[in-house]
Parts: C-alpha cells; sequence; structure tokens
C-alpha cells in the first residue's frame, strides 16, 4: 500500500489535490483543510491511505500520519465508511477524537456530518480499546484565508462532505462574521465552525 507521496502540487480542488510524482499524477482525496494548505507549483508531501473496491481504487491524503490513522481507525466501526471517516477527520483532530471517545462524549462525536446517536454510541463501544494509539496530537498549524475565496472553499468542501449546496451557503453566512473579525481566520476553523453550526439544527 502506498503509505505517503511527495511530489509537485499540479492541481488543487475543494476536496482532492494532484500531485505530480516523477511524472505520475497521483491524485488524492482530502479534507478542505489539507486542500487549502497546498499551493499550486509546490513540493507538498501527503501521508496517504488508499481504499480499494471492486470498481475503484480511491487514494486519501493527509496532513500528517495522525490524521490518516485516524482515518483508518474509525473506519474500524461498524457502518463507518470512507467518506464518514473523512468527515471526522475534518471536524475533529485526532486528540478531539481520542479524548471524545475515551470520555464517551456522544454530543461532539455527533457534530460529525453523517454520524447519529446510535453511529456514535457503536464508535465508542467499538474503538474505545483502540484509540489511544491516537496519542496526543496537536491541532494543525492555521493557514490563513487571505481573500474572499473561503466562501467557496467552504461551500465546495460542505457540499463534498454531503451537505445540501442550500445548507453550506447558510453556513457559510453564519460564520462571515469570523473573516470579518480576524481576515486571517484559516479554512479549517471556518470548517469546523460551519460544521458546529449545521450540527446545531
Amino acid at each position: 500500500m502506498i503509505s505517503h507521496l511527495t511530489g509537485t502540487v499540479t492541481a488543487v480542488g475543494a476536496t482532492w489535490v494532484v500531485l505530480d510524482v516523477n511524472g505520475f499524477g497521483m491524485r488524492s482525496q482530502c479534507t478542505p483543510a489539507t486542500c487549502a494548505g497546498v499551493r499550486l507549483g509546490a513540493t507538498t508531501t501527503l501521508h496517504t491511505s488508499m481504499i480499494v473496491r471492486e470498481d475503484s481504487m480511491t487514494l486519501y491524503g493527509f496532513d500528517d500520519a495522525e490524521g490518516r490513522d485516524c482515518f483508518e481507525l474509525v473506519q474500524q466501526a461498524s457502518g463507518i465508511g470512507p467518506r464518514i471517516a473523512q468527515a471526522v477527520v475534518s471536524v475533529m483532530s485526532p486528540e478531539e477524537l481520542r479524548q471524545a471517545i475515551a470520555s464517551e462524549n456522544l454530543t461532539a462525536l455527533c457534530k460529525v456530518p453523517g454520524i447519529g446517536r446510535k453511529g456514535a454510541q457503536r464508535m465508542v463501544i467499538e474503538l474505545k480499546d483502540k484509540v489511544n494509539a491516537l496519542g496526543a496530537v496537536a491541532v494543525p498549524t492555521a493557514t490563513g484565508t487571505g481573500s474572499a475565496q473561503w466562501r467557496e472553499q467552504v461551500t465546495e468542501g460542505l457540499m463534498g462532505l454531503g451537505w445540501p449546496a442550500r445548507d453550506a451557503e447558510a453556513a457559510c453566512d453564519g460564520v462571515e462574521h469570523l473573516v470579518e473579525e480576524d481576515p486571517q481566520t484559516s479554512i479549517a476553523v471556518l470548517m469546523r465552525a460551519a460544521l458546529a453550526s449545521l450540527a446545531r439544527k
């Protein structure tokens, strides 16, 4: 399996990145925060996990090995596939996930789109003995938004996680004040705030 990739960023979308690795264009599905942190033409390393299905092979990329390990761990819970696992990594850092499961904080787990109370309970029961392997991990360093492009990135990111366009746009309206207060607010912070507002509805 492919554990990591290092190459030049040749294309980037709201939820994917293409790296040129010695002439091969490798496309990875990524969280919106990871996509926001890469730059076209820059050399980047993604820690990766490959999901093989009968009709597809999909590569998922992460800023660090802890994020990838978190993505792989949560899929060991019943009913959690790659899409929900990616939503978990988008909403929670590995340390936040570890604490939520260890303390049986179902409310925190239910903030992830696609996870209801029963799903959160299954995660606690099935992962509680495994989650300590994630260890203590710091929240990734913020990357400033820089311009009004944040709205497009957050909207596309939310839609990529399964939210309807109308809800995604409403969530952006709800977090716009954060950008007005600090134009350097990171995409990751805006995504979490938007997801939190959607989870309260």
